[in-house]
């Protein structure tokens, strides 16, 4: 079988889309339960735990969900409003066949979309989002009434996660003297994360908790951590922690109000942080890792490799090196000696337990790291055209080569389409701030000129 053919729902972290459009419609979501269910049930009492964050769709896609799982014959668990590494988690801790959540990450309230885990927390294998794809063309055949899934609630999922996330930090761990700014992004850690944090003690300023079902990621979390910095500096906090969407992303800032972005983190924890071993062996970041992480870690006998964006690929090198650290620079960080997933909650907590246990602050702990000029653009294209064909084009490939010509070897460049959205990330990186933005509207110009064509 051939997992990567005839790929038309899943991107690369499950399906997401628009709310009302194809695939994120009542029907297309009825049948995406289904054909989960088919694909996963194995025997009768099979369940599957979903959560979601705080999007007013994710009632209409719970609902959606449950009954085509039922109809298959697959039970339904449900947790509310979660952050996504808390589904893993919870999903790995239960007998659940699998584990959803009903978000769109970082994305505004207008779009939603499902992630997938296995039994173990792992996010589904390509051959088993194609066998989904497979049955989505098939038409629904409820099963016998007999067989049909039940739902119910898990009402201690939060309570639960939290108290997971306690036995991932030393038992000791006081932050009683620490000032927090925490924002939520009006998302799905809105009560999780100051319930977490008062349980060490520390005092929270608390942003981004008021969700309405319509105001997640606007102008605030990581999408837009300045509003977190702002707080940081009008209340004289230690730290600042903005998380996206579903919590599986952080973005910092220390005491000054300087953002910490994913590199930093990596940097912060690769060096500090790793309780096995104490120091990594090594980091896995991506193509969009900042050159100043890779060459910190060089200095510091830290192996650092990159791997394509999104988390799949990441944990995949991360396996393959038995590496128990690697993230992007968008905060999604993993630390598989703590959860199979990026956790923007508990990686915020390590920090703060290398900040405690140091006795150093976030400026301080990320001092060695010195993060070269590098900007990004996301340009908008025409969807029905394969990124790939603009990407091939001409004019696109030689404005590459004559950027790559002007950096002289003291650079990079990235050029990727998104995984979830219509775009194809713009990225140059090099010494010269002002060359670099120079450059990256220079090679705009040649994507947005490809685009045109067609």
């Amino acid at each position: 079988m051939n997992s990567k053919r005839d790929r038309r729902f899943f991107g690369t972290d499950g399906i997401r889309g628009r709310v009302g459009q194809k695939p994120i419609t009542p029907e297309d979501i009825l049948h995406l339960g289904w054909a989960v269910g088919k694909a996963l049930a194995t025997h009768t009492g099979s369940e599957v735990l979903i959560g979601k964050d705080t999007r007013e769709s994710g009632y209409m896609m719970e609902s959606a969900l449950e009954s085509g799982l039922s109809a298959a014959g697959v039970g339904v668990v449900l947790t509310g409003p979660l952050p996504t590494p808390a589904v893993a988690c919870l999903t790995r801790a239960s007998n659940a066949v699998a584990g959803i959540m009903i978000t769109a990450s970082h994305n505004p309230y207008h779009d939603n979309g499902v992630k997938f885990f296995t039994s173990d927390g792992q996010k589904f294998s390509d051959d088993l989002e194609y066998k989904i794809e497979v049955l989505l063309a098939d038409k629904i055949q409820t099963v016998t009434s007999g067989v049909m899934g039940k739902a119910r609630r898990y009402n201690r999922a939060a309570d639960d996660y939290v108290a997971y996330c306690q036995k991932q930090v030393s038992v000791d761990l006081d932050l009683s003297d620490f000032k927090i700014v925490l924002d939520c992004a009006h998302g799905a850690a809105y009560e999780i994360g100051p319930k977490l944090l008062n349980i060490f003690g520390a005092e929270i300023v608390l942003a981004g908790a008021l969700p309405n079902g319509y105001n997640i990621n606007d102008e605030c979390g990581s999408v837009h951590p300045q509003h977190m910095a702002e707080l940081v500096k009008k209340h004289n906090a230690d730290l600042g922690i903005a998380l996206d969407g579903d919590a599986d992303r952080v973005v910092l800032a220390d005491a000054s109000g300087k953002v910490v972005d994913g590199d930093g983190m990596l940097y912060l924890l690769g060096v500090n942080g790793q309780k096995c071993p104490p120091v990594a062996d090594g980091i896995v970041g991506t193509v969009m890792s900042n050159l100043g992480l890779e060459l910190a870690c060089q200095e510091r006998g830290i192996a650092f490799e990159r791997s394509n964006v999104g988390d799949r690929y990441v944990l995949e090198k991360m396996y393959a090196k038995s590496w128990t650290l690697g993230g992007e620079t968008s905060g999604h960080i993993i630390q598989l000696d703590k959860g199979t997933t990026g956790d923007g909650l508990l990686t915020a907590v390590s920090v703060l337990e290398v900040m405690r246990s140091t006795g150093r602050t976030l400026a301080e702990l990320v001092s060695g790291l010195q993060i070269y000029p590098q900007s990004m653009i996301n340009v908008p294209i025409n969807g029905s055209v394969p990124a790939a064909i603009l990407l091939d084009d001409e004019t696109v490939i030689n404005a590459v080569r004559e950027v790559e010509s002007a950096l002289d070897c003291n650079g990079r460049v990235v050029l990727r389409p998104s995984g979830t959205e219509p775009l194809i990330r713009v990225m140059v990186e090099g010494v010269d701030a002002v060359q670099v933005e120079m450059l990256v509207e220079q090679l705009t110009m040649a994507v947005v000129s490809s685009s045109a064509k067609y």
